[in-house]
């Protein structure tokens, strides 16, 4: 039997109210993975349409509040304390100085103003000043997400009193790979903040890192983990890792780029009504292969010269590309678009 005849004939006993399943298994995932890749993008870019407009795609900014000297040891991470990666560390930023970013990516065209704090967790004085971010972004009319490391309840609950659309929280790789990864927290770690957030009413953004060595059966094993949470994430970003000279995984085998586009596609399939973001990574990515990604199922990209620490596209080749391949960036006005 053919590996799509055996999954589409699946019973799907695991569909839940939302309409979407939350049982997948290992092997039936991995036999995604396996399809011949003009199918697999088929049966993705046909989920994809039956959810979303094909032709959208929802835009975020992010930026970096506080940087560095992170207690960590992500091996990806040049925000980690125990890395030398010529990172300079900054304090959190002003109120007024994220306030003036939030108001130059939403010029640009973003819809979503998203703030990463390295932090293993965070102060309770810490919460205070992140709160008063949220506030003065949701005025200025964008959604906010914020990444902050784990969390405890009280300071969930405090995030969502300020308004906070969206919470990060990336599981970055299957549960079997993640010690060769991370040894500072563990995967459950991980999760118990994802049930806070979630219990909380906030938004879930959440995804994972390939290319880190990882195998298919990790990166099915992700995904897998991500479609059989309680709820889907509403965001789901697939990044590809970014070497950083001084991390351990610098020098690392560079994954097949064909690969990161079945990992997309097997991501949609799996979480039909979420976004999918094409997130870190893009810089080396040509235009040809971003535009793959978007056909297997992206729908959702992180914009602006920056993520995090990381390069990113600038926003003007961004608006290039959707202009090349008829995208429209969601909300966003003419003059953004023709700018």
């Amino acid at each position: 039997m053919h590996p799509s005849e055996s999954i589409s004939n699946v019973d799907h006993s695991g569909i839940h109210a939302d309409g979407c399943r939350h049982d997948w298994q290992l092997d039936e995932v991995a036999a995604l993975f396996e399809l011949p890749f003009m199918d697999l993008i088929h049966r993705a870019q046909t989920v994809h349409r039956a959810h979303f407009d094909p032709n959208d795609v929802q835009v975020s900014s992010l930026l970096s509040i506080k940087t560095g000297a992170c207690s960590e040891d992500c091996a990806y991470c040049p925000q980690s304390a125990r890395y030398e990666t010529g990172l300079k560390r900054e304090e959190l930023m002003p109120l007024e100085d994220v306030l003036h970013a939030a108001q130059a990516a939403k010029l640009q065209g973003a819809s979503r103003f998203c703030m990463g704090a390295a932090w293993r967790s965070p102060k309770d004085r810490d919460i205070e000043k992140v709160a008063a971010m949220i506030k003065g972004v949701r005025d200025l009319g964008m959604e906010t997400c914020v990444t902050l490391g784990m969390l405890t309840e009280n300071q969930t609950q405090r995030l969502k009193e300020a308004g906070l659309d969206y919470y990060n929280h990336n599981l970055d790789t299957s549960e079997e790979y993640y010690s060769q990864i991370i040894s500072t927290r563990t995967y459950q770690d991980r999760l118990d903040t994802l049930k806070r957030v979630r219990d909380a009413g906030i938004h879930v953004c959440c995804g994972g890192i390939v290319g880190m060595g990882e195998d298919e059966r990790d990166r099915a094993g992700l995904l897998v983990e991500l479609a059989n949470l309680p709820q889907h994430p509403e965001s789901v970003p697939i990044n590809l890792l970014v070497q950083v000279e001084g991390t351990p995984l610098a020098g690392s085998e560079p994954l097949d780029p064909f690969t990161f586009v079945r990992t997309i596609a097997v991501a949609r399939l799996l979480m039909p009504k979420s976004r999918v973001r094409l997130s870190a990574g893009r810089t080396d990515m040509s235009d040809e292969l971003q535009a793959l990604c978007f056909l297997a199922g992206a729908n959702s990209i992180f914009y602006g010269e920056k993520l995090l620490t990381t390069e990113n596209p600038e926003a003007a080749r961004d608006r290039r590309l959707f202009a090349r391949l008829g995208l429209r960036m969601s909300g966003a006005t003419a003059d953004v678009l023709n700018g």
